[in-house]
């Protein structure tokens, strides 16, 4: 009931879902050795995919702003983030998220698509579908994502200049065990933080020369399963509290 477990419990529902979105029919087509998916299957995906994607990303975004109220001004920690003021962050963060999801999945499914069925991929990415396009429609998607890119590097910008005030704070502590403690409550964030983004960055802004099917492949399982399947064990390793209710 404090926010920081209650946006716990929120990533926790994202990871998973976002896992559950890729994850079993890639198993189910490789236990029966096929490689399809329907149309409007793949149309679920991308928006269930992005929905929750973007939605974590917000999530990890208000995380920050929280370790930064409680690190820079602990003594109005409780008015500031108090129920109704996480609970309005987290419902906003959702609401985003499915916006977002909602937006690109009509604006992709939207494309007339002429250059085959064969994603080279093991789930539905928006970027693997424009290529399949014949239409320069395909360029209103491409503004959204830039504007999508424009919102994420906003994000980006918040989270580093809260830890640059964090670490600036952290510092200035005189005991060991002040700045231990308070290191021990941002690190874990900050892991899932980097995890995040780095995967994402990687995938979608690496250098085309680098591009290949097997690569391609590589990093989608990097940034679309490892940091949701990783961010329980980042969590649960740091944080004494989920130790002890394993335990």
């Amino acid at each position: 009931h404090t926010p920081m477990y209650f946006f716990l419990l929120n990533l926790s529902l994202l990871d998973l879902g976002t896992v559950s979105t890729t994850v079993p029919k890639s198993m189910a087509n490789s236990l029966s050795n096929t490689k399809a998916i329907s149309y409007w299957g793949c149309a679920a995906q991308v928006f269930h995919f992005y929905f929750l994607i973007s939605t974590e990303y917000s999530v990890l975004t208000v995380m920050a702003y929280d370790r930064y109220v409680a690190i820079c001004r602990p003594l109005h920690y409780g008015t500031i983030m108090d129920s109704r003021a996480f609970v309005k962050m987290a419902a906003a963060a959702w609401s985003t998220g499915f916006l977002y999801g909602l937006l690109h999945t009509a604006n992709t499914f939207s494309i007339p698509l002429c250059q085959g069925n064969v994603l080279e991929q093991f789930f539905c990415e928006i970027p693997q579908i424009l290529k399949l396009s014949c239409s320069d429609t395909y360029l209103r998607e491409l503004g959204l994502i830039v504007i999508s890119a424009c919102l994420g590097f906003g994000c980006f910008v918040f989270i580093v200049l809260s830890y640059v005030q964090i670490f600036t704070v952290v510092l200035r502590i005189p005991s060991e065990q002040g700045r231990h403690k308070a290191f021990s409550m941002c690190l874990p964030h900050l892991a899932a933080v980097s995890l995040f983004i780095s995967t994402g960055f990687f995938a979608y802004l690496k250098p085309t020369s680098l591009s290949s099917p097997a690569l391609d492949l590589v990093v989608s399982v990097l940034y679309a399963v490892v940091p949701p399947t990783v961010n329980p064990l980042i969590y649960s390793m740091r944080n004494k509290e989920l130790k002890d209710a394993l335990k």
